[in-house]
């Protein structure tokens, strides 16, 4: 690397004209010793902001009291004063670093000619050699010519095949044995949900009478004896069975084809279990009849069969067929036609369209 020379006149070099480069222009801090010095103390006050900042931020986070954590006001200071100690120490740094860069660093233009990429015949044939040496060397290759090797070739490919065949197992091994005993994947096809099976309120299990529901109004259910069960199960069951029951102006819904009886007056329920990934959907926009599940923004719309209308989710939240018993209380007429929840590997299918699975398909 050298400094080029300033060309008067341009210059043409392998059929491109090279029109130099302007003449040096020296900055004060160059020619003048004050503004040399002014540049530097400037740049070191800047470094000194830095550490003033740095203190700051210290002692914000260890002087200042910020409570229990019931103190807003606290937190806000603390926070603060943290934010602007940290903000003085990052911009001392990068604005002393540019101002030093640019007024005290030498700013001469260096110019670097490139040279051929390509090594020459004799490098490149003394690598291929190296390469042959090392694979003859290692035994893995093609005999040598006094016969040695053979036997050491054989029997390191058969131990290198077997180290690297169960080499995995270390990882895979402990992983898959803590994911536990249980491989029954056809629970995830089914929940508590069943042909009578009261839908009632989470978390107090009070069942819901029909004449409750009001239009827009939204429910967090849960299946009638789920709080039966001890702690383990009850989670396992209600990771899968919880539903929202809505109601909608019945002019407002739309029927999906074989769903006729599913639900009554606008009276409607869907799984709360995201398609995506199974986060809970509970948030509900009742002017848009929109649901919306918080962790990735997926939107269904519970009017229109619970369609995604935004978001990473592909399929709707499955509906939950229900009726009126006897008495005025909200009852489920059989399960889910379809598991809930994200796709799993041997989740199955549908029409393309609705990607729904009967629970009589399922069984077989």
């Amino acid at each position: 690397m050298s400094t080029p020379e300033h060309h008067e006149e341009p210059v043409t070099k392998n059929g491109f004209t090279d029109p130099g480069l302007a003449d040096h222009r020296p900055r004060r801090a160059d020619v003048e010793p004050k503004a040399d010095r002014r540049a530097e103390r400037q740049v070191a006050a800047l470094f000194g902001l830095s550490v003033i900042g740095t203190v700051i931020a210290l002692w914000a986070y260890f002087g200042l009291d910020a409570g229990d954590g019931s103190d807003v006001n606290a937190i806000h200071r603390v926070n603060l004063w943290i934010g602007i100690g940290i903000f003085l120490a990052m911009v001392g740094i990068g604005f002393g670093a540019i101002h030093w860069a640019k007024t005290l660093m030498r700013d001469h233009e260096m110019v670097e000619e490139r040279h051929a990429l390509r090594t020459s015949d004799e490098n490149r044939e003394a690598a291929i050699q190296n390469l042959k040496d090392g694979v003859a060397d290692s035994g893995l290759g093609t005999p040598s010519e006094s016969g040695t090797g053979v036997k050491r070739r054989s029997l390191l490919k058969g131990s290198l095949i077997t180290a690297m065949a169960i080499a995995p197992l270390s990882l895979l091994v402990p992983q898959i044995g803590n994911m536990g005993a249980d491989w029954n994947i056809s629970k995830f096809r089914h929940t508590m949900w069943g042909p009578g099976v009261r839908l009632t309120r989470d978390p107090d299990g009070k069942p819901i009478k029909a004449a409750d529901v009001t239009i827009g109004s939204v429910f967090h259910v849960i299946p009638d004896g789920l709080n039966k069960l001890d702690h383990h199960h009850k989670m396992a069951e209600k990771a899968k069975a919880v539903v929202l029951l809505l109601r909608l102006n019945p002019e407002d819904l739309k029927i999906q084809k074989g769903r006729e009886d599913w639900s009554f007056d606008g009276v409607i329920a869907y799984s709360k279990i995201c398609t995506h990934v199974g986060c809970p959907v509970a948030l509900y926009e009742q002017q848009t009849h929109h649901l919306l599940c918080p962790c990735h923004q997926s939107t269904f719309d519970v009017s229109d069969g619970a369609k995604v209308v935004f978001g990473p989710a592909k399929r709707p939240l499955p509906q939950l067929p229900i009726a009126v018993d006897d008495d005025g209380y909200i009852v489920a007429k059989n399960d889910f036609d379809e598991p809930v929840g994200p796709s799993y590997w041997t989740r199955l299918k549908g029409d393309s369209s609705t990607e729904t699975t009967s629970v009589e398909e399922e069984s077989h």
